[in-house]
């Protein structure tokens, strides 16, 4: 195998973790709307970790995402 085939091969490996994020947001806002429509009272104290968790999903999702761009382009 030659280096531009596995520098593909790398890249597309690295890339499934933006769809696992994509994966992860989902589960994060369905678990916070599930909470929240059995116990309405306390979906506001909640909003703030929807968000702490929404970011750091989204945050693995760009990780991946550069990942997989430097071994395209840097390597």
């Amino acid at each position: 195998m030659d280096l531009a085939a596995a520098k593909v091969i790398g890249a597309g490996l690295a890339a499934i973790g933006t769809g696992a994020a994509a994966i992860g947001v989902g589960f994060v806002f369905g678990s916070f709307l599930q909470g929240a429509l059995r116990n309405p009272g306390a979906a506001d104290g909640q909003q703030g970790r929807l968000f702490i968790g929404f970011a750091a999903a989204e945050l693995l999702g760009l990780i991946a995402f550069a990942v997989a761009m430097i071994i395209l382009y840097a390597v």
